[in-house]
């Protein structure tokens, strides 16, 4: 991540909107914010507000008056009021980063649409990013008296963060127990039915970023520290309108130093030691542009707010950074905090067991701080330092009967919060530790010092560091005899605490062999067949369809021809109209026949009657009198419908006729295979069959399904121990690639010894890679 320094981050300003006044720039610092010019990298662009609009608020009066005096601004920074040209004077603190704060402020109060919400503003190069607070519907920033005895001793909601994010387990707003001024009560009861002028307040980041880590530093900065003091302020103003009362002091003091003429350095200096409002933008200007935590002191009527801020110093890297990256280096390496899902990130269970703390100054430094703190938690909090050892996980020192599960989860996070720690996976003698390949050698001469001051004992720095740099193995080999492994891990804490050596770990994935494809193959097709073979019998079993349903068994009716004989439905629909079927006859059905050539006085082909009945039919008396000849549309319609009936049954029976070749087929095709038998080591299996197969990896083991899921029930039947097998489907869902092996143990609540028993067990079907 792009670092925030004091090249791309210009200034912190306030700015309010006022119900009659408008808008009012009411303080910034720096005092001296210089003009800037565009990046090389960065070409000019402006979104957020019109262009056209900036341009003409920038090109008033004020404007012009800066003008005149650029190239002096350009030298010097007026701390007094030069005159200019027209003969007016300069007042310093009215010009930004050559802009007049008068239109600054006009561009700078959006509208209520952006009420706590990202609010962008570009001036080219300058990028300015806000979180604006806007009055509430009904006009009052006050809450009714009820809401606010129970909300001042406890911060308001807004102002408490997610789970995961890393804010110390005391409250981000701290209310001082010092009783605030009282007043007459009629007179507050007067005041909180007042509405408020100041109708909204808008703290501004004014960013000057190169284009390629505008959005990173965009991101980092407004969730982590705009977001968060703004919700400070809101919460003062809410409950006695800290901000508005302390802006308007602010700007009468600078209305008054503009009559004197005062300059902007004692300015300044009075408002910063006055007014706790302005000493908390300067306050968060220095950390922030210093990678430091921001502890604002907001000096409130209802007490001392200290709501505390910061943009996260970065503590690892999953990835070796590049050679020009100076601020990556010598950082811990490790994908342990990567390859986290939000899943994962969500279950508190998960980190209490798979992190340790490790904290970055020496135990009794720390405890000795934290003794001189009066709060009644720091009895707690030191039972905690004493006992959390970055070889014990968070769960393991929640099982010490002295803290919970939730007190070690609370100040683990408040040691990470102030950089006092890190979160670490425990440390293990059995584990395996490398020199990390992103070191910074250029510490060595001094870290070496430190090293034998610490451990005087132990083989110098870069004799140990060498070392470590052979062929990887346990830690616990390095270790002259087992009491010695207690120092060795004190010694391999601080070695990783100065990101001089990182876990070396395994990961894995299942692949399935070719025997086991080839052997799921052909259950599958095993299980089709005989499917197919029961539908088959069911059929047959149910009897053949009635005679206007046109099914398989319906295809194969025999038709009669003219002549008296039988033909197949093929054979009819070769025919066409001069066939018909044998029941159509029985009922006396009129059928279509072409006139036969040479006679003239024969009846036309729709009203013409079926021919006489063959020899060996019964003498005519006994027949019944044919019915009258039914209209011609009817004869037609019946016709067209009877030649369709007779192509849609031999269209089903050759369709019928080709599954029933295939099945036959493919029955005889898996006759004719080679039945799979299972063997002690299918990764070896190099039998003929299973020459055209490839290994099949599975990416994640515990999202298997269709095929995938039958290669690990087909695994899980080829582990002959009962305890391996039944340890197999638990085992699954780390074979992603993403879980280190070296971590089971822990997640499980099994012995190290026992949870690699089982890996190696497995191993036949596990296809595993090392790496931090």
């Amino acid at each position: 991540m792009s670092s925030i320094t004091s090249e791309n981050f210009l200034a912190v300003a306030l700015v309010i909107n006022r119900s009659r006044d408008g808008p009012a720039f009411v303080f910034h610092y720096p005092p001296d914010v210089r003009p800037v010019t565009i990046h090389p990298d960065q070409p000019a662009e402006s979104t957020g507000v019109d262009e056209d609009i900036l341009l003409e608020r920038l090109s008033q009066p004020a404007g012009r008056d800066i003008t005149a005096n650029d190239g002096a601004s350009k030298r010097h920074h007026h701390d007094d009021h030069p005159m200019t040209e027209a003969g007016s004077h300069v007042v310093p603190w009215e010009h930004v980063a050559g802009f007049p704060t008068r239109d600054l402020a006009s561009i700078l109060t959006p509208a209520r649409a952006y009420h706590k919400k990202l609010f962008q503003l570009s001036l080219d190069p300058m990028h300015c990013i806000s979180y604006p607070i806007h009055v509430p519907e009904n006009g009052k920033w006050k809450r009714n008296k009820k809401s606010n005895k129970t909300k001042l001793s406890k911060p308001s909601d807004e102002m408490q963060l997610a789970p995961h994010e890393t804010e110390p387990p005391t409250p981000s707003v701290v209310i001082s127990a010092e009783p605030a001024k009282e007043k007459d009560g009629k007179k507050d009861d007067a005041d909180e039915e007042k509405r408020s002028s100041m109708t909204m307040f808008n703290l501004v980041f004014i960013l000057n970023p190169k284009k390629s880590e505008d959005k990173e530093l965009v991101d980092a900065l407004y969730h982590n520290v705009v977001k968060k003091v703004n919700k400070a302020y809101k919460y003062s103003q809410q409950h006695c309108e800290y901000v508005w009362k302390e802006s308007k002091r602010i700007l009468l003091a600078k209305d008054r130093a503009r009559e004197e003429k005062k300059s902007m350095s004692v300015l300044w200096k009075e408002l910063l030691q006055t007014f706790s409002l302005a000493a908390s933008v300067h306050d968060i200007y220095e950390a922030v542009s210093r990678n430091k935590i921001a502890t604002l002191h907001l000096d409130t009527p209802a007490g001392i707010l200290t709501p505390s801020v910061q943009i996260p110093a970065p503590f690892f890297v999953s990835d070796i950074p590049s050679e020009n990256d100076d601020s990556q280096h010598g950082l811990w390496l490790t994908t342990a905090n990567s390859f986290l899902s939000q899943e994962q990130l969500d279950d508190p269970e998960f980190l209490d067991k798979n992190f340790a703390l490790l904290l970055l100054e020496d135990e009794k430094k720390v405890i000795a701080e934290l003794q001189t703190d009066r709060d009644p938690t720091t009895v707690s909090m030191i039972e905690f330092a004493r006992l959390a050892k970055p070889t014990m996980s968070f769960y393991q020192v929640g099982q010490s009967n002295v803290l919970t599960a939730s007190q070690v989860r609370k100040y683990a996070q408040h040691f990470i919060f102030w950089r006092r720690a890190i979160a670490v996976p425990p440390l293990h003698a059995r584990d395996v530790y490398i020199i990390s390949p992103n070191c910074d050698l250029s510490r060595l001469p001094q870290d070496s010092i430190e090293w034998q001051r610490a451990f005087p004992l132990a083989p110098p720095l870069p004799n140990f560091l060498s070392e470590l740099s052979h062929a990887p193995r346990p830690f616990k080999t390095f270790c002259p005899s087992k009491p010695h492994r207690p120092l060795y891990l004190r010694m391999l804490a601080w070695l990783l605490r100065g990101g001089w050596v990182t876990q070396l770990c395994t990961f894995a994935y299942v692949v399935v062999w070719p025997e086991i494809l080839y052997e799921v193959e052909y259950e599958i097709e095993a299980e089709e067949l005989a499917a197919a073979a029961e539908e088959t019998r069911g059929k047959q079993a149910a009897g053949p369809s009635p005679p206007d349903t046109p099914t398989t068994s319906t295809t194969r009716q025999a038709v009669s021809r003219p002549d008296g004989g039988v033909a197949s439905s093929s054979a009819a629909a070769a025919a066409g109209a001069g066939t018909s079927f044998q029941q159509a006859a029985e009922r006396q059905q009129p059928i279509l026949e072409p006139p036969t050539p040479g006679t003239g006085d024969e009846p036309s082909p729709k009203t013409r009657l079926p021919h006489p009945p063959p020899p060996s039919s019964p003498p005519p008396q006994l027949q019944q009198p044919p019915p009258p000849p039914p209209p011609t549309t009817t004869t037609t319609t019946t016709t067209a419908s009877t030649a369709e009936q007779v192509a849609e049954m031999a269209r089903l029976e050759r369709i019928a006729l080709k599954a029933s070749r295939e099945a036959a087929n493919k029955a005889t095709a898996h006759v004719r295979k080679i039945v799979p038998v299972p063997t002690t080591h299918p990764s070896i299996n190099d039998a003929p069959h299973l020459a055209s197969l490839t290994p099949h990896i599975i990416v994640d083991a515990r999202k298997a399904t269709g095929k995938e899921s039958r290669y690990l029930s087909a695994i899980a039947h080829r582990l002959k121990d009962d305890k391996v097998r039944a340890a197999w489907q638990p085992m699954c869902k780390y074979f992603d690639g993403r879980n280190a092996l070296e971590r089971i143990a822990l997640q499980e609540e099994m012995k190290r010894k026992e949870a690699w028993t089982l890996l190696l067990a497995m191993s036949e079907h596990l296809l595993c890679t090392r790496h931090w």
